[in-house]
C-alpha cells in the first residue's frame, strides 16, 4: 500500500451562514462537519493529515485536537492556494494526498477508500470524485473518453449544450499523487475575476502534461454534498439522520418513528432497545440492550445500562446502571450515577450525587452533592439541603435508610443504616443507625379560633 495524506480545507468564514460561528464547526447531528471527516479519515489508513485553517483557527484547532497538523491560510486565495499552504509539510513525500473540504460532513469512509483505491488501482496522477446528478445545473460536468478516463472538466457557463446534458458532476474531492501535485501547483496562475489560485487548474496542467486522470463515481449524490448556508446545513442533518437511523435498525435497534428520532453520530445503542418518538440523544453516549428510550426523552453524554427505562425524562452527563426506572420527567444533571434496580420517578431532580442499588426516590423530590446506599427509600418531598450561598456541602444516607416524606437533610449531615426520618422533619445533626429522628414542632390545637376571631371581627 502506498502512503496516504489528507489536507483538509477548513479556512473558509462561511458568510452565507450568517453566523458568528465558523462554517466547518457548524454540527450535524451533533457533531461539527469538520469533525466528521477527520473521525472518517480514520479508518482510511492515512498516515499525515493536514488541515488549513484560516478564519477561526483557534477554535477549529481547539475542537480537532493534537491528532493532526495545521497549516494557516492567512489570505482566502482560492482552493489551490488554500493546498500551497501544505507544500512544507508534504512537497518531499511518496504516496497519495487526498484533498477534501471540510463541508463535506456526508462524506464516508467508505467512499474515501474506494475514491484512493480507484487511484492508485489506475496509476493515475489525478482522481476525481464525481457524482451523478438529478438536476446538474451550476455543477463543472465531468467529461470522459471512451477507454472511462477524463477528458476534462468543464464549467457549466463554459459547456456546449452537449455537454450540459452530461449528469456526471466534480464534487470537488480530489486524490493526487502527491508529488505531482505540488509540482503542478507551482504552475496555478491567478488570472481570472476572482484573482484567485483554483484547484481544479491541477487537472488540465496535468492532461496538458499527458498525465491519467481518473474519476470514481458514488453512487449516493448525497454523500457528495457541500454545506454553504442554513439550509444546505438542514438538508445534511437530514440525510445524516435516515444514514444513523437505519444502521441502528439495521444492528437489531427498534426505533418506532424514525422521522422524528434523532441520535448523534458517536453514540451505540444495544440490539432490542426500543426508542419512542421525539427521543434526543446527543454526544458520547452509550445504552445498552433491551431498554426502553422515550417517548420525549433527551439523553446527552451519558452511559445507560441494560434493561433500563428511560420515559420523558432528561439525562444529562451521568451513568445509569442495568434495570433502572427513571421517569416520567426525571432530571438527571452531571455526574449523576445510579446503580442497578435504581427508581427515579416523577419530578425528581438529582445532581452530583450517587444511588445505591435498590435504592428509590418515586416523586418530587431533589438530591444533589449526596451519597445514598442501598435500598434507600425516599419519601415525596424530600430535599438534600446541601448549599448555603458560598459552599455546597455532601449529604450521606446509608443502606436501608429511610427517609419520610417533606424531610429536609441540612448538608454536612449522614443518616445511619436502617434510620427512619419522621416525615415533616428538618435533620441538621447526624442520625445513627437504626434510630428515628423526629425534628418537627409539637402539634398545636387552639379550639374555637375561627369563632373567637370572626367575633373580634364584627
Amino acid at each position: 500500500m502506498m502512503n496516504r495524506f489528507a489536507v483538509i480545507l477548513a479556512a473558509g468564514k462561511g458568510t452565507r451562514m450568517k453566523s458568528d460561528l465558523y462554517k466547518v464547526l457548524h454540527p450535524v447531528c451533533g457533531k461539527p462537519m469538520v469533525q466528521h471527516i477527520v473521525d472518517q479519515l480514520k479508518g482510511c489508513n492515512v498516515e499525515k493529515v493536514i488541515a488549513v485553517v484560516g478564519h477561526g483557527a483557534d477554535k477549529v484547532k481547539e475542537q480537532l485536537g493534537s491528532g493532526l497538523s495545521y497549516v494557516l491560510q492567512e489570505e482566502q486565495l482560492g482552493t489551490g492556494h488554500a493546498v500551497m499552504q501544505a507544500d512544507d509539510i508534504l512537497k518531499n513525500d511518496k504516496g497519495t494526498t487526498i484533498v477534501l473540504c471540510g463541508d463535506t460532513p456526508l462524506l464516508t469512509k467508505d467512499t474515501i477508500n474506494a475514491l484512493i483505491e480507484e487511484h492508485e488501482n489506475k496509476k493515475a496522477k489525478a482522481t476525481i470524485l464525481t457524482a451523478v446528478a438529478d438536476d446538474p445545473t451550476g455543477y463543472g460536468r465531468v467529461i470522459r473518453d471512451s477507454t472511462g478516463m477524463v477528458s476534462k472538466i468543464v464549467e457549466h457557463k463554459d459547456a456546449t449544450e452537449a455537454e450540459r446534458e452530461e449528469k456526471e458532476i466534480n464534487t470537488g474531492t480530489y486524490c493526487f499523487d502527491n508529488e505531482a501535485l505540488f509540482q503542478a501547483l507551482k504552475n496555478v496562475g491567478n488570472d481570472n475575476v476572482q484573482g484567485e489560485y483554483y484547484l481544479p487548474d491541477v487537472i488540465e496542467i496535468l492532461q496538458q502534461q499527458g498525465e491519467v486522470v481518473a474519476a470514481y463515481e458514488t453512487r449516493d449524490f448525497n454523500e457528495t454534498m457541500g454545506v454553504n448556508d442554513r439550509v444546505a446545513l438542514s438538508l445534511a442533518e437530514k440525510h445524516m439522520k435516515r444514514r444513523i437511523n437505519e444502521q441502528m435498525m439495521v444492528n437489531g435497534v427498534t426505533i418506532i418513528d424514525p422521522d422524528n428520532t434523532y441520535i448523534s453520530a458517536d453514540t451505540v445503542i444495544g440490539r432490542d432497545t426500543v426508542l419512542y418518538p421525539g427521543t434526543m440523544i446527543q454526544g458520547n453516549t452509550m445504552i445498552g440492550e433491551g431498554c426502553i428510550i422515550g417517548p420525549h426523552s433527551e439523553i446527552k453524554d451519558s452511559k445507560i445500562g441494560n434493561g433500563t427505562t428511560v420515559k420523558q425524562s432528561v439525562v444529562h452527563d451521568s451513568h445509569v446502571g442495568n434495570e433502572v426506572n427513571i421517569g416520567p420527567y426525571s432530571h438527571l444533571r452531571p455526574l449523576t450515577h445510579l446503580k442497578d434496580g435504581v427508581r427515579v420517578g416523577n419530578f425528581v431532580e438529582l445532581k452530583k450525587m450517587t444511588m445505591g442499588e435498590g435504592s428509590k426516590a418515586s416523586h418530587l423530590s431533589y438530591l444533589g452533592d449526596a451519597e445514598i446506599g442501598n435500598n434507600v427509600n425516599i419519601g415525596c418531598g424530600s430535599i438534600t439541603v446541601n448549599y448555603d450561598g458560598k459552599n455546597k456541602y455532601l449529604t450521606k444516607i446509608e443502606d436501608g435508610a429511610f427517609i419520610g416524606c417533606n424531610s429536609n437533610l441540612i448538608a454536612p449531615v449522614t443518616v445511619g443504616p436502617q434510620a427512619y426520618v419522621a416525615a415533616g422533619s428538618t435533620i441538621t445533626e447526624d442520625v445513627p443507625g437504626e434510630s428515628l429522628a423526629i425534628a418537627r414542632q409539637r402539634q398545636t390545637i387552639k379550639e374555637g379560633y375561627i369563632k373567637d376571631k370572626n367575633s373580634k371581627e364584627n
